[in-house]
C-alpha cells in the first residue's frame, strides 16, 4: 500500500485573487531596499549601519583643555568619527607630531568611547622639545600622525591591586581605576605629587573617590611631605599586585623597597630611559670612518644624538622600535623587548637600550 504524498503547497493569491505575487508590492520593496539606504544611511528595517573601525595614519584635535599646571588634555578622533581600534588599560598612542619628533603618551579615557582617544600631555622645559611642540602647535582642529594604540604597560586585573600614580603618571592607572572599580577587585589608587595644582584630573580623582569611599588616597609634598616608597607599599597586602606610573626617582624607590613588602608582583612604566645596569664602554663606527665612544654610563642613542640631534627615538625603553639601526659588523649585547630573534640575527639593533661588549667596536650603518 502507498504512502499518500502531502498536498503540494501554493502561494497564496495577490491581494485581488489572483494566483501570483502582487507586483505592485514587489515594486514597492524593490524601491525601498534602494532608495532608503541612499536618503536615510539606514536600512529599510530602520537600522542604522555601524561605521566601520579603521586604523588611522591621522588624527584630528577636537578639543584642547587644561587639567593641571603645565598639562594639557586633547581628545583626538577622526575626520570623519569612524570607529577607532580598541584599546586596554595602559595602552599609549604614538603622535608623530608636525616636526617629525615622535612621542608616547599614554590612553587616559574610557576604552568604552570608540570614537576618540585622550591623552595628556605635561610641559617639561628641560624635555627635548616634544611636550613644547604639543603644547604649541596642536590647538584645536589641528591633525596630527598617530602609530597604535599599543601596550607596554597591561593591566592584568589581579584580585587585590594597589596603583601609584606620580603626577602625570595617572595617565595610564586612571583607566586601571575604573577598570578594577567595574570588575569589583579589591583596589587601591595613590595620586601623588608636589600640589594639588599640579595633580592632572583631580576632579575626576575625587569623583572616583566619592563613588567609592576609602579607596582613593591623594598625597601633597605641600600638605604631607614627600611620601616614602615603604610608605606607598604599606597600602599593598599580601598578594597584592602593584601597578606604579610616575617619575624616575619614584620607580628606583618603589623598585627598591619591592622586596621588604608584601606585594606579589610589580608592574611600571616609566617616562625615560631606565638606568644602565653593567654598562661598559665600546665604540660606534659611522659610514664615514669617524668613530664614538660610548661610555659605561650613557646609551648608544645619547652619544648618537649628541652628533646628530636629528636622530630618531622615541621611547627609549627599548620597546617601540624608532631608533632600530642596522649593525654591519660587531657583537650586540640586545637588551630591548622588540626584535625578534630573526631581526637581531639580521642585524639590526635598538641603540637606546642595546650594547656591545667592553672595547667592542659596531659598525653601523649610519
Amino acid at each position: 500500500m502507498s504512502r499518500p504524498q502531502p498536498p503540494r503547497l501554493v502561494p497564496p493569491p495577490d491581494l485581488y485573487g489572483r494566483p501570483r505575487p502582487d507586483r505592485y508590492l514587489q515594486a514597492l520593496d524593490w524601491l525601498a531596499s534602494k532608495y532608503v539606504p541612499l536618503f536615510t544611511g539606514k536600512d529599510r528595517y530602520g537600522t542604522r549601519p555601524r561605521p566601520p573601525e579603521t586604523h588611522p595614519q591621522e588624527l584630528t584635535v577636537v578639543s584642547r583643555e587644561p587639567v593641571a599646571d603645565d598639562v594639557v588634555s586633547l581628545r583626538l578622533a577622526t575626520g570623519d568619527r569612524r570607529l577607532l581600534p580598541r584599546w586596554q588599560p595602559g595602552a599609549h598612542l604614538d603622535l608623530i607630531l608636525p616636526s617629525g619628533r615622535r612621542r608616547q603618551y599614554s590612553l587616559c579615557g574610557d576604552p568604552a568611547d570608540r570614537y576618540a582617544y585622550r591623552i595628556a600631555v605635561r610641559l617639561l622645559p628641560d624635555g627635548q622639545g616634544g611636550s613644547a611642540e604639543v603644547h604649541r602647535e596642536l590647538t584645536a582642529g589641528s591633525t596630527v600622525g598617530i602609530r597604535g594604540p599599543r601596550n607596554a604597560f597591561p593591566f592584568a586585573g589581579d584580585r587585590k591591586v594597589l596603583l601609584l600614580a606620580g603626577g602625570i603618571g595617572l595617565t595610564p592607572v586612571l583607566p586601571m581605576a575604573r577598570e578594577a572599580a567595574w570588575r569589583g577587585l579589591d583596589w587601591h589608587l595613590v595620586h601623588t605629587g608636589r600640589s594639588r595644582a599640579s595633580l592632572p584630573f583631580a576632579g575626576e580623582v575625587a569623583r572616583l573617590a566619592a563613588r567609592h569611599p576609602g579607596r582613593v588616597t591623594v598625597l601633597t609634598d605641600d600638605e604631607h611631605g614627600m611620601p616614602s616608597a615603604t610608605d606607598l607599599l604599606a597600602r599593598a597586602g599580601e598578594g597584592t599586585a602593584v601597578y606604579c606610573c610616575g617619575p624616575v626617582p619614584m620607580l628606583d624607590a618603589v623598585q627598591a623597597a619591592f622586596a621588604r613588602s608584601e606585594a606579589k608582583a610589580l608592574h611600571f612604566e616609566r617616562f625615560s630611559a631606565a638606568p644602565i645596569v653593567d654598562g661598559k664602554p665600546f665604540t660606534l663606527r659611522l659610514r664615514d670612518g669617524r668613530e664614538l665612544l660610548v661610555p659605561a654610563d650613557r646609551t648608544a642613542l645619547e652619544v648618537l644624538r649628541a652628533d646628530d640631534p636629528g636622530t630618531p627615538y622615541s621611547c627609549q625603553q627599548g620597546f617601540c622600535g624608532v631608533c632600530k639601526l642596522r649593525v654591519l659588523s660587531g657583537t650586540v649585547d640586545h637588551r630591548d623587548r622588540k626584535l625578534s630573534a630573526q631581526q637581531r640575527a639580521d642585524g639590526e639593533m635598538l641603540v637606546c637600550v642595546s650594547r656591545a661588549a667592553e672595547g667592542e667596536c659596531l659598525e653601523l650603518d649610519v
